[in-house]
């Protein structure tokens, strides 16, 4: 959850449902828009098809194929599968509920989690804003059947991130757990094999990290000493290393293989020095990734296939897939490099918090004071 704190929320990408910040009146925004809904936003949580926002009151407003509206609410997670809410229960608890999204939060939602069960009984002061992952830390959910996953206690998860078909945990050290599919890399154990079971990202160890986040198939981390580290699919730029899609011109693609740091690598002709060019396609282990400028990392999140970063100093970064303009770029161009988004620096803004949903990017920024 963000501070309560004079800002404003702004929107841009992919809005084709009609969700903020289209809000039906197109299906794509190239730059930052103010949302038009609320401005007391205090979370953001975007599916594909809508956007789920709630207030610092508690309600929660849905916007793009469903709408609809809830109060008692303190965390949403949005999903095309699953809608899933922490609101206000009976006495002092707090309840879980899972509905499905078309539902628009009329009737009964699908099941509603029992504040008795074991692990699960969440007090009213539990902290919030960590969905998919419970307050009691040892229960997430997930848009898939059984819905609700037990972690090891040991695992002393903080915070867990979904992307596609993987999953990413920072636990109490600060050390990082992935598990799901691992086609892409996006797994960061050096192979494209699937772990069933959370297993320690031993690439990291001894680094502690701050925050991860899970993109559709490559994830992101940021270290307590704000540098940058990605792995996992790099079709569209996502990780800003060299991606073939994005070449500046159709040349011919001269042979693929491995490198020596494992990177699935594809070289082509027609450099300017006559040497072939690598581009990466799958980058299997965590590779360190520098700023422009030296900028240090606070915060990061993913979409499908593109990444945003707020620095130290409140500027926002993306770069990755832009067809709808998600990047906030003003164009609907692609990126495998880090671009500043200059709206904020423009409008003297300092971001504060990035939450990106599939095709769309959500920021949050108050005035820069220093201005």
């Amino acid at each position: 959850m963000v501070e309560e704190q004079p800002g404003a929320w702004f929107g841009f990408g992919f809005c084709g449902f009609g969700q903020e910040p289209g809000l039906g009146r197109r299906c794509q925004v190239l730059s930052p828009e103010p949302l038009k809904t609320r401005r007391d936003i205090c979370h953001v949580s975007a599916s594909w098809s809508y956007t789920a926002l709630v207030t610092r009151g508690g309600c929660v407003e849905l916007s793009g194929s469903v709408s609809g509206t809830a109060g008692g609410c303190r965390d949403v997670w949005a999903s095309e599968r699953l809608l899933v809410l922490l609101r206000d229960g009976p006495g002092s608890r707090v309840e879980l509920q899972a509905w499905a999204p078309g539902s628009v939060l009329h009737g009964e939602p699908l099941w509603a989690q029992d504040p008795e069960a074991k692990g699960a009984a969440l007090s009213a002061e539990a902290p919030v804003g960590t969905l998919p992952l419970l307050p009691s830390s040892h229960v997430y959910v997930s848009p898939w059947p059984p819905f609700r996953h037990c972690l090891a206690p040991e695992l002393r998860a903080r915070q867990l991130e979904l992307g596609a078909e993987h999953a990413l945990l920072l636990d109490a050290a600060g050390q990082v757990f992935s598990w799901g599919g691992g086609r892409h890399g996006q797994l960061g154990h050096g192979t494209l094999e699937m772990e069933l079971e959370p297993r320690l990202l031993e690439a990291l160890q001894g680094l502690p990290m701050a925050q991860v986040a899970a993109g559709g198939w490559h994830s992101v981390c940021v270290s307590e000493t704000r540098d940058l580290y990605v792995w996992g699919w790099n079709e569209s730029g996502q990780l800003a290393l060299p991606a073939r899609s994005l070449a500046e011109d159709k040349r011919t693609v001269t042979g693929e293989g491995l490198n020596q740091e494992g990177s699935e690598v594809e070289t082509v002709a027609g450099t300017e020095d006559g040497a072939p060019a690598p581009f990466i396609a799958v980058q299997p282990f965590p590779a360190l990734l520098d700023l422009p400028l030296g900028s240090e990392a606070v915060g990061a999140s993913c979409g499908s296939r593109h990444t945003a970063v707020v620095t130290r100093t409140g500027e926002l970064y993306t770069w990755g897939w832009g067809k709808y303009g998600q990047l906030g770029h003003q164009d609907s161009a692609s990126l495998d490099r880090p671009c500043r988004v200059e709206y904020f620096v423009h409008k003297q803004l300092q971001v504060k918090t990035v939450t990106c949903g599939p095709w769309n990017t959500y920021v949050y920024a108050v005035e820069n004071r220093k201005s």
